[in-house]
């Protein structure tokens, strides 16, 4: 007599992170895998394709949730550098908190077993001391209305973990990188392909983690069944931070390309991207932001 396989939910699934946990689930064939999509574009015999609108405190996800036993949830209202909404907290709440935790809840009256919810390292801050990273205890500081609505919907999510029987995951990835990616990743790569002279190449002595795809993906599904995961929050990293300059040399390489970056010193940076409102995106290239990922080698026997 055959064990039954466990039936992921996956929202969030066209997504980059989503479409590669999508297609690791579905490589390695040990789950059933329902993922909940806006717009049905293909049928697939490899997963269970259903329609969900949109998510926030209205969804109604009781066609979807019928016999699953794990969520991974990804879907969520990311951030966005030139945010136009009139109240961006308020825009990112709607989906990324209540969206949340109204899905958790229906979760809960379905029986659904753990949410695994993939949050992000912004709850945390936006930067650390050089050496003194991140760990899972330190004070959350998140300080834009992303890392915000994130850090509530955290909150909320254990909040519902004590007083119910849903075990709860939450994990904070650092900047993801990989094939597709998109954002402040996906321009460093094509100004680099294109031999812009960027002015960041001096920028030698911060130290930055960041975590692949695959290895994000890898940690996730990890969780899926660990039983040491329940209730739990981790940091996930590839564990081998890179200064920014080095990670613009590895880009070059990576690219086949000439790294055309110009040693500028980041005080020099930093003060113009002040005069012209940008210190935040100035903090990101040249500040630190490590963290320590030894919980989940310890705690889950995992390694990147």
């Amino acid at each position: 007599m055959c064990n039954k396989k466990l039936n992921i939910l996956l929202t969030g699934a066209t997504g980059f992170i989503g479409n590669t946990i999508q297609q690791r689930i579905v490589a390695d064939g040990n789950y059933d895998l329902t993922i909940a999509v806006r717009n049905i574009n293909e049928q697939s015999d490899a997963v269970r394709i259903i329609k969900v609108n949109s998510l926030n405190a209205y969804t109604d996800w009781s066609h979807v949730l019928k016999g699953v036993d794990v969520i991974i949830h990804t879907a969520a209202r990311v951030h966005v550098m030139d945010d136009k909404s009139v109240d961006p907290l308020t825009e990112f709440r709607k989906v990324n908190v209540e969206g949340t935790l109204n899905l958790a809840r229906q979760a809960i009256k379905a029986g659904v077993k753990r949410f695994i919810f993939i949050s992000s390292i912004k709850v945390n801050g936006e930067g650390t001391e050089l050496g003194k990273p991140y760990t899972e205890d330190s004070k959350p500081n998140p300080i834009d209305p992303y890392g915000i609505s994130k850090y509530e919907a955290e909150q909320g999510l254990l909040a519902l973990a004590e007083t119910t029987s849903l075990e709860v995951v939450i994990i904070r990835p650092t900047l993801v990188y990989g094939e597709n990616v998109k954002g402040n990743f996906h321009s460093l790569m094509k100004w680099t392909y294109k031999g812009i002279p960027l002015p960041i190449g001096g920028i030698k002595h911060n130290l930055r983690s960041l975590v692949s795809v695959d290895n994000l993906v890898d940690f996730i599904v990890t969780c899926i069944e660990h039983k040491d995961a329940k209730n739990e929050i981790f940091l996930i990293s590839d564990d081998d931070d890179i200064s920014t300059a080095d990670l613009l040399e590895e880009i070059s390489k990576g690219l086949g390309v000439k790294n055309r970056a110009v040693n500028i010193p980041s005080k020099l940076i930093n003060t113009a991207a002040s005069a012209i409102g940008k210190s935040g995106v100035a903090q990101r290239l040249s500040g630190s932001l490590q963290v320590d990922i030894s919980k989940a080698k310890t705690l889950l026997g995992w390694h990147p």
